[in-house]
């Protein structure tokens, strides 16, 4: 039996969360699996519900855990709240307190969406990128930071150490041994210090992997290559600050940050999330795209549960889907076919009869 928490949090966290949820439990029954879920709160939900973006309670159960679900937390509510105050605090805070560091984002362009985007049909054929994001340290938790009380000038740092460098880099390289045997370590060694750290443990991790070809891009480089020759990148190792935004490139590189799931390990519990946001704009109307909650869900079943078929059957479940020609409105240009909860029946069923 695996104990599965799941943290809905704000805006669409609820609907893509129960729809993942949904999922995994036609999974559960398709493959004899024994799944218990437990639902807490986190983001401005618990900021209103308990006074804390992270109470007490929902981080000793995310501990207990096997595995930890996330919907996305944010709201416009709570924008000039103190920093500790915010809902994103609450995230920023479980993943420290989970000792999660290499977070895991793949992109992969669907075929049946090839051309229904701003990319010329053709030039996303082959796509299938991951993008391991070191998730521990830089910019998010670099100390010094803080705003002068005067409020005209303000500080963060960004900090690594090498192991910390290492320990993801290892990573990077051992995904890499399962797909295409390529890394590509990205920076901004030219200008900052703490990249030129980046750089140098990187290459020095790399002697352990004779099999895998490195390569380093400069940040900017990388953001201009994904979309010119995206085809060129297999895995993506990069720092906190420049996994966030290249991530972000990449769901807009294969139609819609919607479609993307990601999956933040350490050793503890794993914590799983689509990489889109709340997204208050759409929240309560079940338009939403669950792909990239229900994509996570398969990662969890991979990478805590160790049920790489049942993680399967779900992600040609969503192939599936698509290919049938459901879109939600990011997918559809504003003209959906179904709605978040329709998705993720068919997704489901598609699951059970598998």
């Amino acid at each position: 039996m695996s104990h599965i928490v799941v943290l809905p949090g704000d805006g669409i966290g609820p609907e893509v969360t129960g729809a993942a949820v949904r999922v995994l439990t036609a999974a559960a029954a398709r493959f004899g699996l024994t799944l218990t879920f437990g639902t807490h709160p986190i983001g401005a939900h618990a900021l209103r519900e308990a006074g804390s973006p992270l109470p007490d309670a929902t981080l000793a159960a995310c501990r207990a855990a096997d595995a930890v679900l996330l919907g996305a937390v944010g709201d416009p509510a709570f924008d000039r709240a103190p920093r500790e105050q915010r809902p994103e605090r609450g995230l920023l805070r479980l993943r420290a307190e989970l000792g999660v560091f290499a977070n895991l984002r793949p992109a992969a362009a669907y075929p049946v969406l090839s051309g229904t985007g701003p990319f010329a049909a053709g030039h996303l054929a082959g796509v299938d990128l991951l993008i391991v994001r070191e998730l521990a340290g830089g910019l998010y938790y670099g100390e010094p930071r803080g705003m002068a009380a005067d409020g005209r000038s303000a500080v963060n740092t960004m900090r690594y150490s090498a192991g910390e460098v290492a320990r993801v880099a290892r990573v990077a390289f051992e995904a890499a041994r399962r797909r295409r045997r390529r890394v590509t370590s990205v920076d901004k060694a030219n200008v900052l210090e703490a990249s030129q750290l980046w750089r140098e443990t990187v290459e020095e991790v790399s002697h352990d992997y004779p099999d895998v070809a490195l390569d380093h891009l400069y940040v900017d480089a990388c953001a201009m290559l994904l979309i010119l020759e995206p085809r060129r990148f297999d895995v993506v190792l990069t720092e906190n600050l420049f996994g966030d935004i290249l991530s972000d490139e990449a769901g807009a590189l294969v139609g819609s940050l919607g479609l993307l799931p990601s999956a933040s390990l350490g050793p503890g519990p794993g914590l799983y999330e689509p990489v889109h946001g709340s997204a208050p704009v759409l929240a309560g109307r079940d338009a939403a795209n669950p792909i990239g909650a229900i994509a996570s869900a398969a990662m969890l079943l991979r990478h805590s549960l160790g049920q790489d078929a049942a993680a399967t059957a779900i992600e040609r479940a969503i192939g599936a889907a698509l290919d049938e020609g459901l879109r939600t409105a990011d997918l559809a240009g504003g003209k959906p076919s179904c709605s978040c909860t329709a998705m993720a029946a068919t997704i489901a069923a598609t699951v059970s009869d598998s």
